[in-house]
């Protein structure tokens, strides 16, 4: 009897050291990896879409970019009047408020002449004007939106905003 409690200590010891194994190895993958959030390339396309549709309901020629959260392109219209220089233009404001995580606009404001902050417009591809919006949904971003074209960085950033509300309710799972 005495031998069996022993074994079945035994047991449990082995059991017990294990789990905290199991325990610590979980640990340890929990905290070198993580997992995100994507938006389709479809999702991409719908937001593209209806940012190019309302600048051209209110007369504006534009190229309209959509890339992931790292920046990466995943949609670009250009109307067939816009300007040869509007998709870079559109993608580089996307990409830029995908990198900073904050509206151009916002950015434009931040980085202004003689702020601390004035040097990031130097960085290449940095394009600090209004008409690029974050695509953030549940807490998580998810993109963002660069619109180009339109007569001011304001009404890009309409145009851009009717892009983003076209997709919200799809990424607000």
């Amino acid at each position: 009897m005495l031998a069996a409690a022993a074994l079945l200590g035994a047991a449990s010891s082995a059991l017990a050291s294990e789990n905290a194994a199991a325990t610590a190895a979980a640990s340890t993958a929990s905290e070198a990896s993580y997992a995100v959030r994507l938006m389709t390339p479809e999702t991409a396309l719908k937001a593209a879409s209806a940012a190019l549709a309302s600048c051209r309901s209110a007369g504006f020629q534009v190229a309209v970019a959509v890339v992931d959260r790292s920046g990466l392109i995943q949609a670009v219209l250009r109307d067939r009047f816009a300007g040869a220089h509007t998709p870079e233009t559109a993608i580089n404001k996307a990409w830029t408020a995908a990198s900073f995580k904050m509206n151009t606009t916002a950015l434009a404001q931040a980085t202004q002449s003689g702020t601390a902050s004035s040097g990031i417009r130097q960085i290449p591809r940095v394009t600090a004007v209004g008409g690029g919006l974050l695509i953030e949904a549940a807490g998580a971003p998810y993109g963002a939106i660069g619109v180009s074209g339109a007569p001011a960085g304001d009404l890009d950033d309409k145009c851009a905003r009717a892009g983003l509300d076209a997709v919200l309710d799809d990424l607000n799972l």
